[in-house]
């Protein structure tokens, strides 16, 4: 299969180009201070991904909801304050040390389209982070789900078809097998992993997928991704 019969690249953003689980991590034991000391990656993981399926909101309003939440299963400071600056901090979450490079490289062959379950304050926050790359981007807030569900899928589709792009112009590119592999590839799309957690144990911050689906490429990285298009 060749990158070239493609016109468009559909991106996950979080986790795929933004490191969310950094974020988390680093916000979780700089605001937890002694209590989160001794915390392990998957002892704040296991929590947070129970606080998210309870408060699957708008992720510029819910994550101080996320954090006590979290706080109170760990015993973690379990004030407002220390649930606005979590709050605040998913707005800050920094992106992949490669991602702003390869979109910038990606940008010259592709039409680039941000599909996010982030909302629409939250991807503003992150495509500034990423050097404002897309030319165009779907969201939660325009969706009106969040994926897995194939009508965001299904929406994209629409507003892509009014540019002139057809499905088959089209590679989703993510890090989830569960929010974004599994799904795109049962609605016919052609998907490229970027496993970002390749060698590491788990899921991290993301739910376990059931299975894994085997993609049409695979990579560690979003560079090895513009190295590959790029040598054909």
């Amino acid at each position: 299969m060749s990158f070239k019969q493609f016109k468009v690249l559909t991106f996950d953003v979080v986790g795929t180009l933004i490191d969310f689980e950094k974020g988390i991590l680093d916000a979780f034991r700089s605001i937890g201070g002694k209590a989160a000391e001794g915390l392990s990656d998957d002892d704040l993981f296991a929590p947070y991904l129970e606080g998210r399926v309870d408060h699957p909101g708008r992720s510029s309003q819910v994550m101080a909801d996320v954090y006590l939440h979290v706080a109170r299963k760990l015993g973690l400071p379990a004030d407002q304050g220390s649930a606005d600056a979590f709050q605040i901090a998913v707005l800050r979450w920094r992106a992949f040390e490669d991602s702003a490079e390869a979109l910038k490289r990606l940008r010259r062959h592709f039409r680039l389209v941000a599909m996010t379950n982030a909302d629409r304050v939250a991807f503003s926050a992150y495509s500034h982070t990423l050097g404002n790359p897309f030319h165009d981007a779907v969201t939660m807030d325009d969706a009106k789900c969040a994926k897995p569900d194939p009508r965001f899928f299904s929406h994209n589709l629409g507003r892509q078809s009014a540019f002139g792009y057809r499905q088959e112009d089209m590679l989703h590119v993510a890090q989830s097998q569960y929010h974004d592999i599994g799904v795109a590839r049962s609605l016919g799309y052609k998907v490229c992993w970027i496993e970002r957690r390749m060698h590491q144990e788990g899921y991290g911050g993301t739910p376990h997928p059931g299975e894994v689906t085997k993609p049409d490429f695979h990579f560690a990285t979003l560079r090895d991704l513009a190295d590959a298009v790029e040598r054909e």
